[in-house]
C-alpha cells in the first residue's frame, strides 16, 4: 500500500469517484463526511487505468485552491474527464481552462458581452418565460417537470443570449444532455464525445453566420472582440460558446429539477416560502448550496506545494469538490438541515476565485424565478412517481421528475391578468 494510504479505511479507499455508479451506489454523504473530519486532502489511488489524484473535502482547502492561480493550474483541464486524460484541447482559448494574463483578458472581453444591459433584459425575459411555463403547467395539473419545464427555461435563456435560433434548441439540450453526463447508465463514453464534437461543430457553424451576418448577440459581440489588439479567433469563439450552452444549462437545469424535488420532502420550508416567511433571496443561495449540480472542478500543481499539511507534487491532479466543501460543518451550521432562511450562505456552487463562474448572475435569476412562480401558483405540489437520477462523476441531479400540482387559483388569476 502507498504510503500516502495508509491509515485509511478499505472502505474509503474502495470508493472509486471516476466512476458515474459511485453515487449511486454508495452513501456519498456519509463519504464525504468521514474525508472532511479524517482525511480532508485525500491521495485516490489510481484504479482501472486511471492515475490516483487529491481529493479535498474541506470548504476552506477548497476555497484555497480556487483563489491559488500561482500554485496551480486549470490549463491542463479542470474536471476528471480531462485532467485524467492528461489535458484538454481547449486550453489557453476556453476561459474556464484559460489561466493568467490571457485568462483575465479573455474574461474582460465576455464580461462585455455579457453587458449589464443584456443582462438586465434577459432577466426580464426569463421572469416572463417562467410565470408562463409554470402557469401553464399548474394549470393542467401535473407534467414532468425534468423535461417539459427545467430543460426549457435555462436553455432558452442562454440560447436567447448566444442568439441560437429556435428550431435549433430542442437538438442542442439533447447535445448538451449527454455531453457531460448520461440519463442512461449504459450510454458509452463515445456518445459524450460525440455529443461534445457535435456542440462544438454547430457552433463554427454559427459563428461563420455571423462573421457574415452580424446580429444583437453574444456571439457576434466575441466576433468583433480583440485580445491584445488581436482578433478572437473561430476556435477562441467556439470554445466559449461550447462552455456557455453546458454552463448555462446544466447547473440551472439540474438545480431547478432538485429545488421541486427537496421542497416536496421538506414540507415545513415549504410553508416558509409559501406564507413569505423567508425571502427569495435567501431561498434561492439555499437551493444552490443543497443541490450543487457540478460536484467538482480540478487543477494541477504547478510546483510541490502544501495543502491542509500534505504536500502535494508537482503535476499532481486536484480534486475540489463543492458538493463536500457546501456541507462542511466547520462554516454551514446544521449543514445537512435545508434551511432557506440560512445565513450566512457562504456556498462555492459557482466556484471562487479567478475562475469564479461567468453565468452566476443568470444561474441565480433562473432559480430565484422559479421559487416565485412556485411560491405564487401552487398551494403545494407533491412527487408523482419515482425520480430518475443522471449517471455522471461531474454532475449530479435527476433526469426525470413527474410532479402533480395543486393550484393557487388567487396567483394564477393574477398571472393571466
Amino acid at each position: 500500500m502507498s504510503t500516502r494510504t495508509n491509515g485509511v479505511p478499505d472502505e474509503i479507499l474502495a470508493v472509486d469517484l471516476v466512476d458515474p455508479r459511485t453515487y449511486l451506489e454508495n452513501d456519498m454523504q456519509e463519504y464525504w463526511r468521514r474525508l472532511r473530519a479524517d482525511h480532508p486532502v485525500h491521495w485516490h489511488p489510481p484504479a482501472h487505468g486511471n492515475p490516483g489524484f487529491w481529493v479535498l473535502s474541506r470548504h476552506a482547502d477548497v476555497m484555497a485552491v480556487y483563489r491559488d492561480d500561482k500554485h496551480f493550474t486549470s490549463e491542463r483541464g479542470n474536471v476528471l474527464v480531462t485532467l485524467l486524460a492528461g489535458g484538454d484541447t481547449a486550453a489557453g482559448q476556453m476561459l474556464a481552462v484559460t489561466d493568467g494574463e490571457r485568462h483575465r483578458d479573455l474574461r474582460n472581453v465576455m464580461l462585455r458581452a455579457f453587458s449589464p444591459r443584456a443582462l438586465n433584459r434577459v432577466a426580464e425575459r426569463v421572469r416572463a418565460n417562467t410565470r408562463r411555463i409554470m402557469a401553464d403547467a399548474v394549470r393542467r395539473g401535473d407534467c414532468e417537470f425534468a423535461g417539459e419545464i427545467a430543460a426549457r427555461i435555462p436553455l432558452t435563456t442562454i440560447s436567447d443570449l448566444l442568439g441560437v435560433p429556435e428550431g435549433d434548441r430542442a437538438p442542442l439540450l439533447g447535445l448538451t444532455r449527454s455531453s457531460l453526463s448520461s440519463d442512461d447508465a449504459n450510454q458509452d463514453a463515445d456518445d459524450s464525445w460525440t455529443a461534445r464534437s457535435e456542440i462544438l461543430l454547430y457552433f463554427s457553424e454559427l459563428v461563420a453566420e455571423r462573421r457574415k451576418s452580424p446580429a444583437d448577440d453574444v456571439i457576434s459581440a466575441l466576433v468583433a472582440s480583440e485580445v491584445s489588439g488581436v482578433p478572437l479567433s473561430d476556435r477562441d469563439i467556439v470554445f466559449n460558446c461550447y462552455s456557455l450552452i453546458l454552463g448555462g444549462d446544466e447547473t440551472s437545469r439540474l438545480t431547478m429539477i432538485d429545488q421541486v424535488l427537496t421542497l416536496s420532502r421538506f414540507p415545513r420550508q415549504w410553508a416558509s416560502l409559501k406564507n413569505r416567511e423567508v425571502s427569495l433571496e435567501t431561498a434561492t443561495e439555499e437551493v444552490l448550496r443543497w443541490a450543487t449540480p457540478a460536484m467538482h472542478f480540478g487543477r494541477t500543481a504547478l510546483v510541490d506545494v502544501e495543502v491542509g499539511g500534505r504536500l502535494i507534487r508537482a503535476g499532481e491532479v486536484v480534486t475540489l469538490w463543492n458538493i463536500a466543501a457546501n456541507r462542511d460543518e466547520k462554516v454551514f451550521r446544521d449543514p445537512y438541515a435545508f434551511d432557506l432562511g440560512r445565513t450566512p450562505n457562504k456556498h462555492v456552487t459557482f466556484g471562487y476565485g479567478p475562475h469564479f463562474c461567468l453565468g452566476a448572475f443568470l444561474g441565480r435569476v433562473e432559480v430565484r424565478e422559479m421559487l416565485s412562480a412556485l411560491r405564487d401558483f401552487t398551494r403545494g405540489f407533491e412527487i408523482a412517481g419515482e425520480p430518475k437520477p443522471i449517471h455522471s462523476n461531474l454532475m449530479t441531479g435527476m433526469s426525470w421528475l413527474p410532479v402533480r400540482f395543486e393550484r393557487d387559483e388567487t396567483g394564477l388569476a393574477e398571472a393571466g391578468r
